[in-house]
């Protein structure tokens, strides 16, 4: 039987490659929009949209493939170089970023302060640790979607670690880890994908409704309801809605995703390269005025803005810069681990 990088390319499935490839576009793009969404309400409304279901799709995927994290040495091991490890390296990379562009030597290197995007790989890392907890209970969507209700109107929760981001979208990963190959097979059926654009266009257009009525900062999750200046109340309500509100757009979502290997299947092994290089993009290009021209400002040029982000992403997750980068992202630091088999004490033979 086939071993390696050859072997291992046919045994992926390109409908994952095609969606976290897709969705990590769609994160980009967002991005990209913030600095332009004050300026016009097709944008806000296209932002909002957006941001209602592109962090759920690709955290569900992330816990559709996290379903083998049970703690054995090998699993850990990844967990480190894979995730610990890029987050540390990049938020100090991030920090000395930002020391430069605004000329701020004071920046502290904060690890237990995710910046930014830095946020999901924290949460990433805090998410697998607690797999074993979710398949050993009988009913973890519900649970995490209480946890993530509780969260959500407790001011008390705080910023470190960016708990209240790791809580309420607790659910999305709990989701991904429950699936089965034949739940998205039902997605993908012909039915759901002649649904998904009608669905998707009603979307947009409750969110040019919605534009100057609602706060876009719900969709961040990482504020409590009292913090948004809302009721516990509503904060249980919106918490729920736009739970249901991610669930049936992500499902539109793989709807559309291509099942076959198109040209960007092989950019979906990439992802995290494109999710945690983009940022130096955007908030570089927004440091040294690339979002000054007053013709930005409108639907024409978010189109401009959307080419270009997707372009670079494109550019970001592709096989030469994971080449480049892999020393940083993916270590494989076999002097930090102990050898298989190895206890780190001496066997003294009982005496």
């Amino acid at each position: 039987m086939p071993t390696g990088p050859a072997a291992a390319s046919r045994q992926r499935d390109a409908f994952f490659d095609n969606a976290k490839y897709l969705a990590i576009v769609l994160v980009a793009v967002a991005h990209a929009w913030e600095p332009l969404r004050s300026d016009s309400r097709a944008v806000t409304a296209a932002y909002m949209a957006v941001y209602a279901f592109h962090m759920p799709a690709f955290i569900i995927i992330t816990g559709y493939f996290s379903r083998n994290a049970d703690g054995r040495p090998e699993r850990i091991r990844r967990l480190i170089t894979g995730v610990a490890v890029p987050y540390v390296v990049f938020q100090v990379l991030y920090t000395f970023f930002r020391r430069w562009i605004h000329d701020d030597p004071d920046i502290p290197v904060a690890l237990f302060d995710p910046w930014w995007v830095m946020w999901f790989l924290m949460a990433l890392f805090i998410w697998r640790l607690t797999v074993p907890v979710w398949k050993a209970i009988r009913w973890p969507v519900p649970i995490a979607t209480l946890i993530a209700v509780v969260a959500s109107v407790s001011p008390s929760v705080g910023g470190d670690l960016n708990l209240m981001r790791v809580l309420q979208f607790l659910p999305f990963f709990v989701l991904g880890l429950c699936l089965k190959p034949e739940h998205f097979a039902l997605v993908r059926r012909r039915e759901v994908r002649l649904a998904a654009v009608p669905v998707f266009a009603t979307a947009v257009a409750v969110a040019w409704w919605a534009a100057p009525r609602l706060r876009w900062t719900w969709f961040y999750h990482r504020e409590s309801a009292q913090e948004l200046g809302a009721s516990m109340g509503t904060g249980i309500v919106m918490t729920l809605a736009l739970f249901a509100c991610a669930i049936l757009l992500t499902v539109c979502f793989f709807a559309l995703v291509p099942q076959r290997r198109t040209w960007f299947t092989v950019l979906g092994a990439g992802t995290l390269y494109g999710y945690l290089l983009h940022g130096f993009l955007i908030k570089g290009g927004v440091a040294w005025g690339w979002y000054d021209p007053t013709w930005l400002n409108g639907p024409p040029g978010a189109v401009v803005v959307s080419l270009l982000a997707a372009a670079g992403v494109t550019v970001m997750c592709s096989p030469v810069v994971r080449r480049t980068l892999r020393f940083l992202m993916e270590p494989s630091m076999s002097w930090f681990f102990r050898r298989a088999g190895s206890t780190g004490t001496r066997d003294t033979g009982g005496r």
